[in-house]
């Protein structure tokens, strides 16, 4: 039996300019940088939580 870790790929869509400081910070801490990048992150509740901060700038794939 393998211990297969669950991933989600996590995609900026919009810019965080004029966004407030601890959503860019949010978004610099999921390893985002420019405008579609994208990061393959471990599926963990804070993970979620960060996801879910700043949600109308990313698309989870």
């Amino acid at each position: 039996m393998t211990d297969a870790k669950k991933t989600l790929t996590v995609k900026l869509v919009r810019s965080p300019i004029g966004c407030k400081d601890s959503h860019r910070a949010t978004v610099r801490g999921l390893g985002l940088r420019k405008l579609n990048s994208q990061s393959v992150l471990e599926d963990t509740p804070a993970v979620r939580g960060m996801i879910n901060k700043i949600a109308y700038l990313v698309q989870v794939l």
